[in-house]
């Protein structure tokens, strides 16, 4: 079982804190792929994203207020390029991990059969507010969820779905503008998946102090309010894994505090001791269709021998 890491990136195509997901990432490499979805293609700098750039034909035209192709071609590519990717964590270049490699993947085994997206009814009028066109759509989808979160696999699977057997209902939906933030919630409930859904924040955002109308806090000096935000967050939100709007001047040092957590845990033998059942247990149920024919092979084997041709 694996978890893609599904970056969105535009602009200077790059990745605020490329070298801290590098060593991140490092010591989780078994399970966890890297993709990128970018704009322009001759921009890229980096070889760690030119080395995890999805192909050409899978990308497709972005804006601020168009991107949910970009992350249905992403997440389609990244089903098919490994059948082990059982999580789909999506990102953007401003995205930096806040938690250790081992908390990530406590959580990833604890809940990779789960969707982690909070969810709830749409907060403005869809009369006065056209985001996602929710006006045209039946009250029961009037529905937002947070733009960046976690999808199981079957989920990812239903989403692509639903897009190719209603057409007309997507296209409405993304025509209305930030369709991101309605469209996945949208798409779950019409097909009764919604209600499975953990709904949960993974990735933490400061919108208590705005940059603009329409964008939340950017964490760049490392301050008081920054550190306390970030000690709060995690504090009240068990399944938070990523921390959102960082600049590439936001200092280092407090991001590889909180990755670096776990190293003076008291109980961290005993949590190791879990995950490798946790992990076990993940594996035999993803392979239980095997182990039961084995068992049932066995079986008939051992009364063919002992009993009826004893």
């Amino acid at each position: 079982m694996k978890v893609a890491l599904c970056f969105l990136i535009s602009g200077k195509h790059i990745v605020n804190k490329e070298h801290i997901w590098i060593d991140w990432i490092a010591e989780n490499r078994d399970i966890i792929n890297v993709y990128f979805h970018y704009k322009e293609h001759d921009k890229i700098e980096s070889a760690w994203i030119l080395n995890h750039a999805i192909p050409h034909k899978y990308i497709v035209p972005t804006s601020y207020l168009h991107v949910v192709d970009a992350y249905l071609s992403i997440m389609d590519y990244a089903m098919s390029h490994d059948s082990a990717n059982q999580w789909f964590c999506m990102l953007t270049e401003s995205c930096v991990p806040i938690v250790s490699p081992f908390r990530f993947r406590e959580l990833f085994f604890e809940n990779y059969h789960t969707t982690l997206m909070s969810w709830r009814k749409a907060w403005w009028s869809p009369y006065f507010h056209r985001r996602a066109n929710l006006r045209l759509l039946k009250e029961e989808y009037r529905l937002a969820n947070d733009p960046w979160f976690v999808m199981k696999r079957s989920d990812v699977h239903k989403c692509l779905i639903y897009r190719k057997i209603n057409p007309n209902i997507y296209f409405t939906i993304c025509e209305g503008g930030l369709a991101n933030e309605s469209v996945f919630a949208i798409m779950l409930v019409a097909q009764n998946a919604l209600k499975d859904v953990k709904s949960v924040c993974t990735h933490a955002v400061d919108w208590s102090r705005m940059t603009s109308p329409t964008s939340p806090h950017s964490f760049k000096e490392g301050n008081q309010r920054d550190i306390q935000f970030i000690k709060s967050c995690l504090s009240k939100n068990t399944h938070i894994l990523f921390l959102r709007k960082i600049l590439p001047d936001f200092p280092d040092e407090i991001i590889n505090q909180y990755i670096s957590q776990d190293k003076n845990v008291v109980d961290l033998e005993k949590r190791k001791i879990r995950l490798f059942f946790l992990e076990w247990f993940a594996c035999l149920s993803q392979y239980k269709d095997v182990f039961l024919y084995l068992i049932f092979m066995g079986g008939i084997t051992f009364l063919l021998k002992h009993w009826v041709f004893a």
